[in-house]
């Protein structure tokens, strides 16, 4: 057998790898899109073949992320129920939609996720899939009792990894996950599912800011020129939509010192999308 993983390296993804192999006897094909992690790619290639994938692919989707997702999204004003930002959520399709093409590239049997059974994520991977091929069989171990019943809770999957040698950011001290793109980043579940939770406590969670500190008179905004609905970089040149963004990041790392101290507003992927 032969599945397709949507992998990351994270802890997550990183057990679900070693696991779907085992389970299933399967030959594991790896697949992480490059939507703008920047340096969570890095020594992604050797990871995963460490830990049991016989092959990766490390797509670069940057473009089409911003162009075909990223910006009609931001021209429709799309916000969930009203509230909820699809910083982390409009990229599954796009995803999703990649998997399917390797699967049918590899001639795989199945694709899988690590999408719990509980959230949206599984809905957008899998209607995904069923849309564009219909016949490839999903495997959701978050589903799977078996699963479930070995990893009731991310202590025991760090205790895993560390049984099987696989180096992973979440440990004891920092049982979370993150989720990053060209416009966003997301954190979830450990300690962050504590509604008393002070979320700006702890500094580890800006890894692309910094903690954010107000001084009066100084600000980080950056200004967006649009025409016809199109992002425009100077007074002429049109840019692409992933570059334009890689304008908002490097602004983000310009103002990171301010942030942390030397005055500066940070502006979040969520707080971006309003302003844009």
């Amino acid at each position: 057998m032969k599945i397709v993983l949507a992998y990351s390296g994270g802890l997550d993804t990183s057990v679900l790898l070693s696991w779907i192999k085992e389970k299933y006897n399967a030959e594991m094909i790896a697949f992480c899109a490059d939507i703008g992690q920047e340096d969570e790619l890095k020594g992604l290639d050797k990871k995963a073949r460490n830990t049991g994938a016989s092959k990766i692919y490390i797509d670069d989707l940057q473009e089409e992320f911003a162009t075909d997702f990223i910006y009609p999204m931001l021209h429709a004003g799309a916000i969930y129920e009203g509230q909820y930002f699809l910083g982390t959520s409009i990229a599954r399709p796009l995803i999703a939609k990649r998997m399917v093409e390797i699967a049918k590239a590899e001639k795989a049997d199945a694709i899988a996720h690590g999408a719990t059974g509980k959230g949206n994520d599984q809905v957008r991977f899998e209607l995904t899939a069923a849309a564009l091929a219909p016949d490839l069989q999903v495997i959701a171990p978050w589903r799977d009792a078996r699963y479930r019943d070995e990893f009731p809770g991310r202590a025991e999957m760090i205790a895993y990894c560390n049984q099987k040698k696989i180096p992973v950011q979440a440990s004891a001290k920092k049982p979370f996950s993150s989720d990053r793109n060209l416009l966003h980043i997301s954190y979830e579940a450990g300690i962050l599912e504590d509604p008393w939770l002070d979320a700006s406590a702890p500094k580890y969670l800006y890894h692309t800011l910094g903690v954010p500190r107000r001084r009066a008179g100084q600000t980080g905004i950056r200004h967006a020129r649009f025409q016809e609905g199109q992002l425009h970089r100077g007074k002429r040149q049109a840019a692409f939509p992933a570059r334009c963004d890689e304008d908002v990041e490097q602004a983000r790392r310009q103002t990171r010192r301010r942030a942390c101290g030397h005055g500066g507003e940070s502006l979040r992927g969520d707080e971006i999308a309003r302003r844009l």
